[in-house]
């Protein structure tokens, strides 16, 4: 296979940007609230070159580290590539253990080259409720469709998880995990940030609502028109 046909990630030079733009992004989520401690995990996705040949995998952050403890060059490169629960892995630590469901994702959509997860306070309380994030305000659809859909529990780090995760992020964004916390998935660290920060604070006024009744919902129509106006929302140079 040639270089060409694994594009590198487009968002950083080389790989040293990358790891320590990943880095700063799980200090950030640790600032925010968003993980605390070493819950939580990260990846952005990674072309490896050896002898001159490409290896599409990910860059990780390992289990069980905090954020504060986290360098660069703790990030783990884990091989996209192949199967089992035995992948091929660079590094001098273990890959988080929830390395199973990046894997799935990237798997699922070739386009997605950044993965965050976290125990976000108002996501997980939703999480928790067995309920995903319906279409109560238009802003949902900065997931990439009429939900966010909740993946139903499973064990963390298990095959079953993964799949229900691969499949819920085939057409969004964004899902919902089930009794523990929420995962975002983007073409850029960036987004994949922006969408988990905007998730997480339309969880918060939806359990307000859901505190005095139900929420209306908007309509298929109605969100098809908002996430048409999405696509191109933002991207317009100015003359």
């Amino acid at each position: 296979m040639s270089a060409a046909a694994l594009p590198q990630n487009p968002e950083f030079a080389n790989e040293t940007t990358a790891r320590e733009a990943a880095v700063a992004a799980v200090r950030r989520l640790d600032a925010s609230g968003m993980n605390r401690g070493s819950t939580g995990n990260l990846s952005l996705r990674w072309v490896r070159l050896e002898a001159g040949a490409p290896h599409d995998g990910m860059l990780i952050t390992p289990t069980g580290m905090g954020a504060d403890d986290l360098r660069a060059q703790d990030l783990v490169w884990v091989a996209i590539e192949g199967q089992g629960d035995a992948p091929r892995v660079v590094g001098d630590w273990q890959p988080s253990s929830e390395w199973h469901f990046h894997r799935a994702a990237y798997r699922a959509r070739p386009d997605v080259q950044a993965v965050v997860h976290t125990h976000a306070p108002n996501a997980t309380a939703l999480a928790c409720l067995d309920r995903p994030l319906p279409a109560f305000h238009y802003m949902v659809a900065i997931a990439g469709g009429v939900d966010v859909p909740l993946v139903p529990y499973n064990t963390f780090g298990t095959e079953a998880l993964s799949q229900g995760v691969g499949q819920a992020l085939r057409e969004r964004d964004a899902c919902l995990l089930a009794h523990h916390g929420l995962v975002s998935a983007a073409r850029t660290l960036a987004q994949a940030m922006k969408v988990m920060q905007e998730i997480e604070t339309l969880c918060e006024v939806y359990l307000k609502a859901l505190a005095v009744g139900e929420p209306a919902l908007l309509s298929a129509g109605q969100m098809s028109e908002v996430i048409g106006k999405f696509r191109g929302y933002g991207k317009s140079a100015r003359r």
